[in-house]
């Protein structure tokens, strides 16, 4: 299994419309390396859900359960999406001050390339991600 964090401003997109849409696609990217990021993610993958912008915390957590197909909100036919669905919130959000107070989490995608909407996590750091969650690895 492979891990990963989205993110999505929550004025677009939040944690509680997941949760209530349960199963959603994840559409509208438009960054070469988040796409093939989203190539690389097979069904049952799991990933944080990240509130931006203001929030700047992780507030849930995903499973991938359709694997990249086209985006038909991509005009040019370059990119696509996969589909996701709520697992579970975490029981303490945990910010990003919070991530880049953690010394082992220094080369997290989300603290290195903080502009990519999708990014890869590390087995090591979903463990210590989740622990500061609140949660079960």
């Amino acid at each position: 299994m492979n891990y990963w964090l989205f993110k999505s401003e929550p004025g677009a997109w939040s944690w509680d419309d997941q949760v209530e849409e349960g199963t959603a696609e994840w559409d509208g990217v438009r960054n070469h390396q988040a796409n093939n990021n989203m190539k690389a993610m097979r069904n049952g993958d799991r990933g944080f859900f990240y509130h931006s912008v203001n929030e700047k915390r992780i507030v849930g957590i995903v499973e991938v359960v359709r694997e990249h197909y086209p985006d038909p909100t991509d005009e040019s036919g370059r990119f696509g999406m996969v589909d996701v669905k709520a697992v579970m919130p975490v029981a303490a959000p945990v910010t990003l001050a919070d991530i880049k107070a953690e010394p082992a989490l220094s080369n997290l995608a989300l603290v290195r390339q903080s502009r990519l909407s999708v990014v890869p996590v590390a087995e090591d750091e979903w463990a210590l991600i989740c622990r500061m969650a609140g949660v079960d690895p």
